[in-house]
């Protein structure tokens, strides 16, 4: 019997349970794996090849590639893990946060400062509200550079 998940009704949202752990494994593991200078060497020197020693998806390789932390985290990444991804490229988690939303590093602590998202248009799946998956830069702000 499934669980049932009404948190994924959440805009914005994606709870790291017990079935994105599973998906998120591999690509999880393979961040962790971040944390040896060996392995932050060995991945900048050939990102590709690197990843191709990880039995992640396809998919999964694609989004660390281009550097889509939101698609990451739909595939079961976690954002502390991801953290490692960030790490590597000299970026600090605000910069990493920022880039998720489509904002600069200071439009984004602004924000956070002023105390967040408003809830206004942010309930439910479907509003208008800014947390709205349409109004996301789904990694395009992320991208390296």
């Amino acid at each position: 019997m499934p669980l049932l998940k009404p948190y994924l009704d959440v805009p914005g949202t994606t709870l790291f349970d017990a079935e994105q752990s599973r998906i998120g494994y591999h690509l999880n593991q393979f961040c962790m794996s971040l944390m040896t200078r060996a392995s932050r060497e060995r991945f900048k020197a050939d990102e590709r090849a690197f990843l191709d020693e990880w039995p992640m998806t396809e998919a999964q390789k694609q989004a660390v590639l281009a550097r889509d932390l939101n698609r990451c985290i739909a595939l079961g990444g976690n954002i502390y893990f991801l953290a490692k991804i960030g790490a590597t490229d000299g970026r600090s988690f605000q910069q990493m946060a920022g880039s998720m939303t489509g904002m600069t590093e200071e439009e984004y602590r602004n924000m956070m400062v002023a105390g967040g998202r408003s809830i206004q248009g942010n309930r439910f799946v479907g509003e208008d509200g800014d947390a709205q998956a349409h109004r996301q830069p789904q990694g395009q702000a992320g991208s390296k550079g």
